[in-house]
């Protein structure tokens, strides 16, 4: 039977720029909810019929938007 060990060892390096990409990823997340939010709020009540939304889901719409990113 063999066994095989492996260590991998996080260094503080690894570590911030796990944090930077994260953040990064964030960061890249609200902007695309808040033009999305801030762009279908501008619309007519008659423009988002016309795209088959009401404005009580201008929010969810937009999570999705960012959640697809």
């Amino acid at each position: 039977m063999a066994f095989l060990n492996t260590t991998h060892t996080v260094t503080l390096t690894d570590r911030f720029a796990a944090l930077r990409e994260d953040f990064e990823t964030a960061l890249t997340k609200r902007r695309a909810y808040s033009t999305t939010l801030n762009e279908l709020s501008a619309l007519s009540d008659r423009d988002l019929a016309d795209l088959g939304l009401h404005r009580s889901g201008i929010k969810a719409v937009a999570l999705e938007a960012a959640r697809n990113i």
